[in-house]
């Protein structure tokens, strides 16, 4: 859901505001699936660990071979982007924010239930 809602968000509309929802979604993606790789560490953690991942890959572009990877086969470009901006760092802490917070909510709420 992530992937599509992200993609349909810049595919939709070329509102300023749509390249930081997608960066969000982004992280939320980045997120989920951290969440699925260490299932048992606390959600803290998890959030931290996708900003890490998701500031690392926006680092990396810094090196110019995103892009030059994304001319070789175009759907990397959607994985690794092909150019730094410090706005997108933003986006990033607040998809990971995001999704701690709807992952804590969503925890908190089934505790309550199933004690």
């Amino acid at each position: 859901m992530s992937v599509v809602l992200g993609l349909s968000v810049r595919t939709l509309s070329d509102a300023t505001w749509t390249g930081p929802a997608g960066d969000g979604m982004y992280a939320v993606l980045v997120y989920i699936l951290v969440a699925i790789l260490i299932p048992s560490k606390s959600k803290v953690l998890i959030a931290a660990a996708a900003f890490t991942v998701c500031v690392l890959i926006e680092l990396f572009q810094l090196t110019g071979l995103p892009a030059e990877l994304g001319e070789s086969w175009p759907p990397l470009r959607l994985v690794l982007g092909t150019t730094f901006g410090t706005a997108d760092l933003l986006a990033y802490a607040g998809g990971a924010a995001v999704a701690y917070a709807m992952d804590w909510t969503t925890g908190a709420v089934n505790s309550a239930r199933h004690p």
